[in-house]
């Protein structure tokens, strides 16, 4: 599956009468559900992460790319080409080395 057919299916999913609100408050929520996990591998597990984890942790950035995918289709993006115009500028940030 590539970005626009994710994005596609993601939006036959999407049932919400918040334009854009909802995505973005979503995607907030989720990005802090992986942060939490990733801190508690660290804080309890040394750095492992288990199957069951990894697991989890696919979930949440599925979910992510869910909300990333219902912002973009609100804002009349398409995320192919976010996702092309993403890699042009880091590619040129790594040419002028900057970090990201």
């Amino acid at each position: 599956m590539n970005f626009q057919e994710y994005q596609m299916k993601s939006r036959e999913t999407a049932v919400y009468d918040m334009t854009t609100i909802y995505p973005t408050l979503g995607l907030c929520g989720e990005v802090g559900e992986f942060a939490n996990k990733i801190k508690k591998v660290y804080r309890d597990d040394n750095g492992i992460v288990s199957k069951e984890m990894y697991d989890s942790l696919l979930s949440e950035l599925g979910d992510v790319l869910w909300y990333v995918a219902n912002c973009a289709t609100d804002l009349g993006m398409d995320l192919n080409s976010i996702a092309e115009m993403n890699i042009k500028k880091l590619e040129q940030r790594k040419i002028n080395n900057y970090v990201v």
